[in-house]
């Protein structure tokens, strides 16, 4: 991360940075997989037929993109970096979805919204972002409504063989390289292993959830192990 920021600003930066390459880094250094894993937690919000949705650490949008196949009323997108909902409000208007989706630039650790506003909370590779975890997560809760489900699709740790030493050796060694060649920042792609290495993911993650006020908590694994759909409820 960069020296002299804090990790909030330090995150901003750098996906301002990233912003132009970072969809086609997304698929190409996933191998494609990302857009299945999203798939899946949208599939898992299928018969709760949510009518409002907030999706948090939205990016380019591709999550809430993904989530407008529910057809709900309405989907927020909110997100620190300004230059990935540029690129993000400019994919909803080629899709014709900026009337069902709005995109705005805010913190998840201080939520605009009044309390219990959301269906559905959901958010894709941004929780290990958070300067503070815990009161994201707080902030996630206070927003959803009593009975609401909250959804987080997040890079995990395998723990079998061959799976835990193929995924080490390409997240230490392949992602940062063809990040950096890529995105042409000497940064991102080294902190992307680092953060994961970093998240409390499996059950550390579950006891967090819990700790904030969740209920009804779980875990499904996703692709050996690779990543993981997190679910509560309020």
């Amino acid at each position: 991360m960069m020296s002299g920021y804090s990790k909030k600003e330090a995150v901003r930066r750098m996906f301002d940075d990233i912003s132009p390459k970072y969809d086609f880094l997304n698929h190409f250094l996933s191998l494609g997989i990302d857009r299945s894993w999203r798939n899946s937690l949208v599939r898992m919000l299928h018969t709760r037929k949510p009518q409002a949705i907030l999706d948090v650490a939205t990016g380019t949008g591709d999550l809430a993109i993904a989530l407008s196949r529910l057809k709900p009323l309405r989907i927020v997108g909110i997100d620190i970096s300004g230059n990935m909902l540029a690129i993000g409000r400019k994919k909803l208007a080629a899709k014709g979805l900026d009337k069902l989706i709005t995109m705005q630039c805010a913190d998840s650790e201080e939520i605009p919204f009044h309390d219990n506003s959301f269906d559905a909370v959901t958010v894709a590779f941004g929780v290990r972002n958070f300067e503070d975890l815990e009161l994201g997560l707080s902030e996630m809760r206070r927003v959803l409504r009593p009975g609401g489900i909250m959804l987080v699709l997040e890079f995990s740790h395998p723990h079998t063989f061959p799976a835990r030493q193929l995924y080490s050796l390409y997240s230490r060694y392949v992602i940062p390289r063809f990040g950096r060649q890529i995105s042409g920042n000497e940064n991102a792609y080294s902190y992307l292993p680092e953060s994961v290495a970093a998240f409390p993911s499996g059950s550390g993650f579950l006891e967090i959830m819990k700790s904030v006020g969740l209920k009804n908590t779980g875990q499904r694994s996703m692709t050996f192990g690779i990543a993981s759909i997190y679910r509560a409820e309020k």
